[in-house]
């Protein structure tokens, strides 16, 4: 796996809190995750991005944990709509404004218990985009399928979900909706096989240059190291609960990181090298051609 286009970090692992913890709880996570992931070598140096998205009441402490570390902080939605006489909505300009850097858009509890469509998806990304917050949007098929209409269904939600969506990276965390809340992920090789199918359609799009798949949906320790570069990163959920097991993945991507790095100056050492081999190849065919004929009158002394 290369470093994506456009993209400092070569791995990405997320974590969403959801609703489970009190506020007085979130901080104590907070501060213990600072002290061991945001000092963590390879989310210090950039080699992993790592961020964090707890309720909308408890960002503010979240920035305050987390200030002079890499570590990003997000929210669980975000408005579609501007500032404005939109009552209960939470504006991505005020997001913004105090240090959000990226939002969960598209959650299928969104989705299922809200109502909310790929079109408000959309609506959603694009005005997170326009207040330069990275949305991170969530798709997945709802009932399990052969995996590759799985990845032919997602490719498609995917497209729906970034329609007339301004340019801007996002991180299109894969979530089947059967897997989230089990008590296992999803087959690796129903995994590898769509999001090797999102990668690929989002790397074909210029508007998303920089943009990563990541995997969600009982996600935990165990799971990086299995799928290796099919996948840019992991979106957790209650396995990182525990600080210990959010350690373990950050050492795992920390790891795909590092071997990502070594495939990448191998691949930019052996270029050049090939460069070289092909002008030598072409060089005697060049010497065997003989010296070019002078034109008459041309020759020295004429």
């Amino acid at each position: 796996m290369s470093v994506r286009s456009g993209t400092d970090a070569q791995v990405t692992v997320g974590v969403s809190l959801k609703t489970y913890f009190g506020h007085e709880q979130a901080r104590a996570w907070f501060a213990a995750v600072a002290r061991r992931a945001g000092a963590h070598p390879a989310v210090a140096s950039g080699d992993v991005r790592f961020f964090v998205i707890p309720t909308y009441l408890q960002i503010p402490a979240a920035i305050e944990a987390f200030a002079g570390t890499p570590v990003l902080v997000g929210a669980q939605d975000v408005s579609e709509f501007e500032p404005g006489a939109y009552t209960g909505e939470v504006a991505a300009a005020e997001l913004a404004e105090i240090g959000v850097a990226v939002a969960e858009i598209g959650h299928a509890e969104r989705r299922r218990l809200f109502g909310e469509t790929d079109a408000v998806t959309a609506a959603k990304a694009a005005a997170a985009l326009a207040h330069r917050i990275t949305p991170v949007v969530c798709i997945g098929e709802a009932e399990r399928l052969a995996s590759t209409a799985a990845a032919l269904a997602n490719v498609e939600q995917l497209a729906a979900n970034l329609e007339n969506v301004p340019v801007g990276p996002a991180i299109v965390a894969y979530e089947p909706v059967w897997a989230i809340g089990a008590a296992e992920p999803a087959p690796d090789e129903h995994i590898v096989t769509v999001t090797r199918a999102l990668r690929a359609a989002i790397d074909a799009d210029p508007d998303r240059t920089g943009s990563v798949v990541i995997y969600g949906g009982s996600a935990g320790p165990g799971l990086l190291t299995r799928l290796g570069d099919s996948v840019d990163g992991l979106f957790l959920g209650r396995f990182a609960h525990d600080p210990d097991a959010l350690v373990a993945v950050l050492e795992e991507a920390s790891a795909l990181a590092a071997r990502s790095s070594v495939v990448d100056a191998r691949s930019s050492v052996a270029e050049p090298v090939k460069a070289r081999a092909l002008r030598q190849a072409q060089a005697p065919e060049a010497h065997a051609q003989g010296p070019v004929a002078q034109a008459p009158g041309t020759e020295v002394g004429a």
